[in-house]
């Protein structure tokens, strides 16, 4: 029996041994070759693309085409599931991998019909665009064919990859418009509802504009409160408090100053763009090396994998970066005549079946609502203008002013550029789409006031701004446009504006600036925005001083920052949470009953909860509390409840540490659906510093997707610091590299290093 079961344990740990060593051979097999010498017919010249020690692509070539192969071969190696993940985000295919689990995900997608339209603008770019599209294509699909073995995630899922097309590559810009212009759909379909159901003085009051505003022209929106609104008590006793999650500030911050407040006389920019973060980083380190017109061209910057373009960094002559705009992109048309509505099919696929799935149109562009009440979404995601290569024109520009001609007709979502050139200059300038319409609104406007003409057509004079007075540019989400500018580019679900206030106020303490100067910036986590509510609740808290010692203990000691040891700050985020999910409960509840959620226009909640709390209106307070200081205090004690039951096992407040409660997590997608494989595939976890509301923007999974300073001309000294490696095969050298710098909040020069790997590909 013994012998038996000594046989039997032997030849399972055969089993395992076997299994384990075969899936590691399966995976370095699919580790892309770095060191050959390859042939190609796709390009004119020889090129090569080489590696440094983070992976960093640096492609040579004699021409912009064959750049883009190069660019696109790098791409094809390091990046081609992640590149497959974002075509099919935006054309609504991920169940054809993923099965149901993604059904509900492509049916939100496929109501903008985005592969159709991206066939359709392909068709109709320049020769010289085109042919950029299909050089890239070509050399993302010669990567692919030269893998003996499909990259792991194909290996895990089952599927196969599917050749890369021109078009795939404006999907995944429309990937970009989705995230970045997602919120603003959201939120006019919300207000509409909460006026609707509420009136038109709870939407103002909704709305109201708060006292954080970093106008560059230090305009101002005035700040007369509106009257409060009374609260049905019907509602205040249906209301069920939940949490009502706060959309992130997709988006970025950047600043530039001009060369008269810098040591050596040349502009500098900053420049690090909000996302979720996720394994692979979104981002990819490049360098393109090429001639044109006699011309030697080089960039050097971050990339995003699926297009041929640098998206921000340096030509040597020009800096560029982004932040989101979030001008009014979108307006919903309430439809009065449903008979004119139609639908139209789409199928989706599965992996062994398929799903019809229908829209319903009208003349404006697809439909939502309800029985009662039908509308229409125009969004400039659906215009033809929507999308194009401008971006790669940026390349080859001499000063801001060429830049700010490029940007004019730029078919991105339309962007906060920031420009700084070698002369010394910066500037402003809104890039990307944005349709001629001049009557944008908060809420759904009636088919009579639709423009329809003005929205065929892209609105080429956004406003601009080169070396201001003040020498110094700044944009963080929030307005940047003068209040008359205001009045017609609207409000796509403006940031509250306390980090644009906050960076604009750092630039103004200096009057000379340095790369670590800019790069403390970035990292500057000072809790201004919280401060009234830290001073809030230590009053609240002191009227019962026994009770809550320990608590105003903490409080005292906050330090006030979102620092990784403070307990204080955690406290004072969570009240200030709990006190506005649980006062505007009747709100949330009511908009549910629609399917709706205070969630796209949470951030605007910030003046009209301090105005109820210092007015105290009865009909707000919720019927089980006699006044508000007792309903403030019971928030505070479910916030900290809650902490505790999240967070600490043993009841314990030192466990509530900000580092601990946000902890950045940067983990691959499977290791979320098989949480085994965390060790192999995650970044490794690291105590949280930064917040919202402040500069040095960090969440569990969300933040400075890249850390970018640079002076045009001296791109030697520059920065460009990223959460993760350019690979993403997990047994690549360039899996992780970079992270530990950005976790250590160290700086990453710009410029490639010294080349470890080279592709030579010879022209056929």
């Amino acid at each position: 029996m013994i012998k038996i079961v000594k046989i039997s344990v032997v030849t399972l740990l055969s089993i395992v041994f076997l299994s384990a060593v075969s899936i590691y051979l399966l995976l370095f097999m699919s580790l892309p070759k770095l060191d050959a010498s390859i042939g190609s017919n796709a390009i004119s010249n020889d090129i090569t693309i080489a590696r440094d020690r983070l992976g960093t692509a640096v492609v040579t070539a004699d021409s912009r085409q064959d750049a883009a192969y190069g660019l696109g071969y790098a791409h094809g190696q390091d990046r081609f599931f992640q590149m497959d993940l974002l075509r099919r985000n935006s054309a609504g295919e991920l169940s054809e991998i993923f099965g149901e689990k993604a059904l509900q995900l492509d049916k939100s997608r496929r109501f903008h019909q985005l592969r159709k339209r991206a066939n359709g603008i392909v068709a109709t770019l320049s020769k010289d665009h085109l042919g950029l599209l299909k050089s890239y294509a070509q050399g993302v699909n010669d990567a692919v064919d030269a893998q003996a073995i499909s990259s792991f995630e194909y290996l895990v899922t089952g599927a196969k990859p599917r050749p890369w097309e021109p078009a795939d590559s404006l999907l995944v810009i429309y990937s970009m418009y989705l995230d970045l212009q997602g919120n603003t759909i959201k939120r006019d379909l919300t207000l509409t509802y909460i006026k609707s159901i509420f009136g038109a003085q709870m939407l103002d009051f909704i709305i109201q504009p708060s006292r954080y505003q970093a106008a560059l022209d230090g305009s101002l929106i005035s700040l007369k409160q509106p009257v409060i609104p009374l609260m049905s008590p019907q509602y205040v006793a249906q209301a069920k408090t939940k949490s009502i999650t706060e959309t992130l500030d997709i988006g970025s911050n950047n600043w530039a100053v001009t060369g008269e407040l810098t040591e050596n006389g040349k502009a500098m920019l900053s420049d690090d763009m909000h996302l979720s973060f996720s394994v692979p980083i979104i981002w990819y380190r490049a360098q393109l090396n090429y001639s044109q017109s006699d011309e030697d061209i080089s960039i050097t910057g971050v990339s995003l994998p699926g297009a041929p373009a640098i998206v921000v960094g340096s030509n040597g002559h020009v800096a560029w970066g982004f932040t989101n705009a979030y001008i009014d992109t979108a307006d919903w048309i309430e439809i009065e005549n449903s008979s004119d509505l139609a639908f139209e099919d789409e199928q989706i696929l599965l992996p062994d079946s398929s799903v019809e799935y229908k829209i319903l149109m009208s003349e404006y562009g697809p439909v939502k609502g309800t029985l009662a009440q039908h509308y229409a979404l125009s969004w400039v995601g659906h215009r033809d203008y929507a999308v194009d290569m401008s971006l790669v024109e940026l390349d080859k520009v001499k000063d801001v002013q060429q830049a700010i001609t490029i940007a004019s007709n730029m078919g991105i979502p339309v962007q906060n550029m920031m420009l700084i050139d070698t002369a010394g200059n910066a500037a402003w300038k809104p890039a990307g789409a944005f349709p001629s319409r001049t009557n944008p609104s908060d809420v759904a406007i009636k088919e009579s006031e639709y423009q329809a003409d003005n929205w065929l057509i892209d609105h080429a004079q956004l406003p601009e701004m080169i070396n201001p007075q003040s020498h110094r540019l700044w944009s963080g989400n929030s307005r940047v446009v003068s209040t008359k500018q205001h009045e017609v580019l609207g409000d796509g679900g403006y940031a509250l504006g306390a980090r644009s206030s906050q960076i604009r106020d750092r630039l103004f303490a200096g009057d000379n600036f340095s790369v670590d100067d800019f790069y403390q910036l970035q990292l500057d986590n000072e809790a201004r925005f919280l401060t009234p509510w830290h001073q809030q609740l230590v009053t609240l808290l002191n009227t019962q001083p026994k009770r809550f010692a320990k608590d105003i203990a903490y409080l005292n000691n906050w330090q006030a920052c979102a620092c990784s040891d403070s307990v204080g700050y955690t406290l004072v985020r969570q009240y200030r949470q709990r006190l506005i999910d649980s006062t505007f409960a009747p709100l949330e509840t009511q908009l549910g009953l629609s399917s709706q959620s205070l969630s796209p226009v949470k951030r605007y909640l910030e003046p009209a909860i301090w105005q109820l709390i210092d007015a105290k209106p009865p009909s707000w307070l919720p019927s089980q509390y006699t006044n508000w200081s007792e309903f403030m205090i019971s928030s505070y004690r479910q916030s900290k409840q809650q902490l505790l039951a999240t967070y600490s096992k043993d009841n314990d407040m030192d466990d509530l540490a900000w580092g601990l409660v946000n902890q950045l997590k940067v983990q691959h997608p499977f290791s979320k659906q098989i949480p085994i494989l965390s060790t192999l595939l995650d970044m490794p976890v690291v105590n949280g510093f930064g917040d919202s509301y402040m500069p040095a923007v960090q969440g569990a999974s969300f933040g400075a997707s890249q850390r970018f300073i640079v002076q045009a001309g001296d791109e030697e000294n520059g920065v460009l610091t990223i959460p993760g490696g350019q690979s993403g095969h997990p047994l690549s050298d360039f899996y992780r590299s970079g992270f530990g710098e950005y976790a250590a909040q160290q700086q990453t020069p710009l410029l490639p290093g010294k080349l470890l790997h080279r592709i030579e590909v010879s022209a056929q």
